[in-house]
């Protein structure tokens, strides 16, 4: 249930919204009796917000008339920041989320001057981003409170159920959530294994904040020990690749879980695992940049069957263009 700070909040902007509206009304929108709400209505009242109180029938509660909350001080950048931020969330696969995306564009359009609540709207009204669809459903509620457990550094108990399809318990502690490739993670000291591990969110089951505490190692990454960790994982070819170009370039340019790169002295070292050599040869091909395949020689011949069939494909001389036949006249058939 939610705190009654977030009630508190709640109700306040129902008044802002709604003008006069019943005490009947505002319990039930917030979900707590008349009582609870006489009690909320005082701290509006403590923190100095003027509401008006009629009684009878069509008695209610509203803010006094020409009474508005200060408008929340964004610069154009910042408008535009946010409206990206809530663009992009509609993406991440949170379906429960998305009437709280919509609220919080509402709330924040309400509350800004009329030229950044304009920018708010131009950007929703004319971007559009093309994010990795999510590929699975997670349950919001734990992420949530994976979000809180990393924050706080607090240890969680879940139920995962692994790749092969066995339920496991384990004590786990969260140095981090990723979101990629359609998928999130989470990232960080699983006590089964005794090791650093990262586990799909659609796979818990279940999870329960425990007491004890953990310190998160200085500067960790839980993004970069994701990539090499799905690049470690054994597959049937192990592959290695040097690119002709700086790491900044080839960082840009990898697909996504293409592999782990490094700066190798006179280039970037691309490392990898493939099932499909014939696929990943495809990506190589793809690169804006010189490329040379350390191994396995399988990958090297995929390679020159993809330039073979290229080179035949640009020798092949399109056929000549017939002409139309002229449109039939009026009474022709």
């Amino acid at each position: 249930m939610p705190r009654p700070t977030v009630r508190v909040l709640g109700l306040l902007e129902l008044l802002q919204a709604r003008g006069s509206t019943n005490g009947a009304q505002l319990a039930q929108a917030l979900e707590v009796d008349r009582r609870t709400l006489r009690r909320y209505i005082a701290t509006l009242e403590e923190l100095g917000i003027p509401i008006m109180t009629s009684q009878g029938r069509y008695g209610g509660y509203q803010l006094i008339p020409g009474f508005k909350l200060p408008p929340l001080m964004f610069t154009d950048d910042e408008a535009v920041a946010l409206a990206m931020g809530l663009l992009a969330a509609r993406g991440l696969g949170l379906g429960r989320a998305m009437p709280a995306v919509a609220t919080a564009k509402a709330k924040l359009g309400r509350v800004m001057p009329e030229r950044l609540r304009a920018r708010l709207n131009a950007v929703d009204q004319s971007v559009a981003l093309e994010l990795t669809r999510p590929q699975v459903s997670i349950d919001e509620t734990v992420l949530g409170l994976l979000t809180t457990a990393a924050q706080e550094r607090h240890r969680i108990h879940m139920q995962y159920l692994t790749p092969q399809g066995e339920n496991t318990q384990r004590d786990f502690d969260p140095y981090g959530l990723v979101y990629r490739g359609g998928r999130w993670y989470t990232v960080g000291m699983c006590h089964l294994r005794k090791g650093l591990r990262s586990f799909r969110l659609d796979r818990v089951g279940a999870a329960a904040v425990l007491k004890a505490r953990f310190d998160r190692p200085a500067s960790f990454d839980a993004l970069a020990y994701l990539k090499e960790s799905i690049a470690s994982l054994p597959r049937a070819h192990r592959i290695e690749v040097v690119l002709a170009t700086d790491l900044a370039t080839a960082q840009r340019e990898m697909v996504s879980g293409f592999g782990v790169i490094e700066w190798a002295g006179d280039g970037v070292l691309l490392r990898s695992q493939a099932d499909d050599l014939a696929w990943f040869a495809l990506q190589l091909a793809r690169l804006p940049f010189d490329f040379q395949v350390w191994s396995p020689d399988a990958l090297r011949d995929a390679v020159e069957s993809i330039g073979r069939r290229l080179v035949r494909l640009a020798r092949v001389r399109p056929r000549s263009s017939r002409s139309s036949p002229e449109p039939a006249r009026a009474g022709q058939r």
